[in-house]
């Protein structure tokens, strides 16, 4: 199949539903043999031959992102991997810092850093070898902006961000881009929180400049594929927030945390 990523094989992570699912679509329609990777294995199969289906060539793994021998599991799996999307998450809701438990400290920098780091490190060796690779991981605007409630959750991605900028600037001798997107668009996370919060999430669309949280697909997903195409042979160790402009004064975000 032609297409932008025609040849190349791409694992994203948290592609059963959301950001990562929309990706993945938008992947195999450019061409790219994907690899759908959640920890809802059978979500992630449905969605996987939905595709198929459809004339796209992909394929479903189960992964526990917060475990070394899964994600190594996941990533021979997939092998070869020219295009590597670091998207999954599966978090708490808002708390205090001194609420939040050492354990959900470790699981978040196990599922925002670890993970990243076991995957492109299983990576790097075949990207080197041929000279090309990209690598996109999803941070966030909490973190930049170190919104209240999610503490655990905000350092994740900063220290993935830092670790990103280092990696691009180690293997970029290697023709390796590595980047990083701030998204803000519908997602599952964001429906839980919309359950949970909806007040919350309201004043947080109407106070993006656009007005809206993005569509997955169609404002998010462009960006990725841009970042994992050959467009992007001279960018790396950038952030990309496509969020509406919700980065350019903040976007609120104070939840009654309670005491």
């Amino acid at each position: 199949m032609s297409g932008r990523l025609s040849g190349r094989r791409a694992l994203i992570t948290g592609a059963a539903d959301g950001i990562g699912l929309a990706i993945a679509q938008v992947f195999a329609r450019e061409g790219a043999a994907v690899v759908l990777a959640d920890f809802n294995a059978e979500k992630a199969e449905a969605e996987a031959s939905a595709l198929r289906t459809a004339g796209l060539d992909a394929k479903a793994v189960a992964v526990d992102v917060t475990e070394r021998d899964s994600v190594l599991a996941m990533m021979a799996a997939a092998d070869p991997v020219d295009i590597l999307v670091n998207n999954a998450w599966a978090g708490n809701g808002p708390a205090r810092i001194e609420q939040k438990t050492d354990d959900l400290f470790d699981r978040a920098l196990r599922m925002g850093v670890w993970t990243c780091k076991w995957s492109m490190e299983a990576a790097l060796p075949h990207m080197k070898a041929q000279g090309w690779g990209r690598v996109i991981n999803m941070a966030s605007l909490n973190g930049v902006n170190a919104h209240m409630g999610t503490a655990e959750y905000n350092a994740s991605k900063e220290a993935l961000r830092a670790y990103t900028r280092t990696a691009a600037r180690e293997w970029a001798r290697y023709g390796i881009c590595c980047n990083i997107i701030c998204p803000a668009a519908k997602s599952a996370s964001s429906r839980r929180m919309e359950e949970r919060l909806p007040e919350m999430m309201a004043q947080i669309e109407g106070a993006n400049p656009m007005g809206r949280l993005g569509d997955p697909e169609r404002d998010i997903a462009p960006v990725a594929l841009f970042l994992a195409s050959d467009d992007c042979r001279y960018i790396t160790g950038n952030t990309l927030f496509a969020d509406g402009g919700g980065h350019i004064n903040g976007v609120a975000w104070a939840p009654d945390l309670g005491e």
